[in-house]
């Protein structure tokens, strides 16, 4: 596979092309990552009933303007922030809070993954957007390893309206409500609903989840959908 650019301000189809491998690329990482490194059989939780799997987020449409479910009644979206390398990330909810790192692709094509050996810590796709500015950011982590559960473990537990905080290096903070929390079969990665651009700003936590296999890893991917609904 080639490798490519996903930037997605870059206008026009070339630009939805490169998106789109860089997807495939990105799904098909995240399905190998725990091939032999699952902590059990029985898995991560999964996302409960009214985060059932679906073909797309309960929330607004992508891209679609909206005030947000942390927004207060009658106030406008904030304004998407520029561009800045995000640091850190905080899912109150769930309790998490973790360090980015940045992450490309590799010669093959394939999303680089967080080291094992730091099972805590998220990644951040750097070719795509930042979280807070327009467009499309992902952020991947880990759901377990063979030391136990990983950054991204019980992200299946998130429900519609908590709260995703990322830091970032410019020493802003932005916070992105969820609308959806999705599971999808690692062979059947909705790419346009998941990674499509967006003009808004949105966030996407992309982890593995279901069953899991010695030989194949877990069978699907928890995707987790949010939008910018605040900054600090």
């Amino acid at each position: 596979m080639p490798h490519p650019d996903a930037r997605n301000q870059e206008p026009g189809r070339r630009a939805r092309a490169r998106l789109t491998a860089a997807a495939v690329a990105l799904a098909l990482a995240l399905g190998i990552w725990l091939v032999h490194d699952g902590a059990g059989a029985s898995g991560p939780p999964a996302p409960g009933p009214a985060a059932a799997p679906g073909p797309e987020p309960t929330g607004p449409p992508t891209g679609a303007p909206t005030t947000g479910a942390a927004a207060r009644p009658g106030k406008p979206p904030p304004a998407p922030l520029p561009p800045s390398v995000p640091t850190g990330l905080r899912i109150p909810s769930i309790k998490v809070t973790a360090s980015l790192l940045g992450l490309g692709l590799d010669a093959a094509g394939h999303l680089e993954t967080p080291p094992l050996s730091a099972p805590g810590q998220a990644g951040w796709y750097r070719d795509g957007p930042s979280p807070g500015a327009p467009g499309n950011a992902i952020v991947a982590g880990h759901a377990d390893t063979r030391s136990g559960p990983a950054v991204f473990y019980r992200l299946g537990l998130l429900r519609p309206g908590d709260t995703v905080e990322i830091t970032r290096q410019d020493r802003r903070t932005a916070v992105f409500s969820i609308d959806a929390v999705r599971t999808y079969p690692r062979t059947a990665l909705p790419d346009t609903t998941v990674y499509g651009p967006t003009e808004r700003p949105e966030l996407r936590l992309i982890t593995c989840g279901g069953k899991y296999d010695k030989k194949t890893g877990y069978s699907d991917n928890v995707v987790v959908f949010a939008h910018l609904t605040a900054t600090r």
